[in-house]
């Protein structure tokens, strides 16, 4: 895995950023486009290349239809594991080990003195970075690098269905000082199986138990993903 040789003083506004781009394509962010994108510019963390392929995104964001930018992202991000937000989802799918691996996460957030109480999981993608942006530069690419193999995954499969939000986890993955690129994906699971429902006393099968009960993570409170000032 190629690294890059130096860390940037700050990475601060490139993950809120990065955060923002990954959110729901609201009628907020469309007029929000234009001013993130000159903070990434203003912080040089990301290379040129890069931002000129954010850029072509950020087109689509602030231009297309809204409705069909919406449609979109349901499509990419809710409609498989592959493309989840959500990193635990690649790992643990929807077993009970998903469960203990996000209160886990979110007592790394509490321990490092922050809280949230934001409507997404720990392991939410936008969270993830919200909190990296926290953090040192040093400490937020050595967090970030523990899940190179979680977001090459979900670039390979964005990059597979032509995705512009691939450009977005390359972007990440290039901030945390990793190489984005393809690799083997594990199959998507059978929807209908996927969503079974276990028959009545049929022992202790995981079937049906699918969504992880976000009443078992601890919430806290967040600092919003809007703009970018601190």
């Amino acid at each position: 895995m190629l690294k890059t040789t130096s860390t940037p003083a700050s990475l601060r506004v490139t993950l809120r950023v990065l955060a923002r781009l990954l959110d729901y394509p609201d009628t907020q962010l469309r007029p929000q486009v234009g001013e993130l994108l000159q903070a990434l510019a203003e912080e040089k963390v990301l290379t040129r290349e890069r931002q000129a392929e954010l850029h072509a995104l950020g087109r689509q964001l602030a231009q297309q239809d809204i409705y069909a930018l919406q449609e979109r992202y349901v499509e990419t991000f809710d409609r498989g594991r592959q493309t989840s937000l959500h990193l635990f989802e690649h790992i643990h799918g929807d077993s009970r080990e998903r469960g203990p691996a996000l209160l886990d996460l979110a007592q790394t957030y509490e321990k490092a003195g922050l809280v949230f109480d934001a409507a997404e999981l720990p392991d939410h993608l936008g969270v993830v970075l919200e909190f990296a942006s926290t953090q040192p530069a040093a400490l937020a690419r050595e967090f970030l690098g523990e899940m190179t193999h979680i977001l090459n995954a979900l670039f390979t499969a964005l990059l597979q269905r032509h995705s512009p939000y691939a450009s977005v986890i390359a972007a990440i993955l290039e901030a945390a000082g990793e190489k984005a690129q393809a690799v083997p994906l594990a199959p998507e699971p059978d929807m209908d199986e996927a969503w079974a429902e276990p028959e009545a006393f049929d022992g202790c099968t995981n079937l049906g138990q699918n969504r992880p009960i976000p009443q078992s993570v601890r919430k806290t409170r967040s600092q919003s993903s809007q703009g970018v000032a601190p």
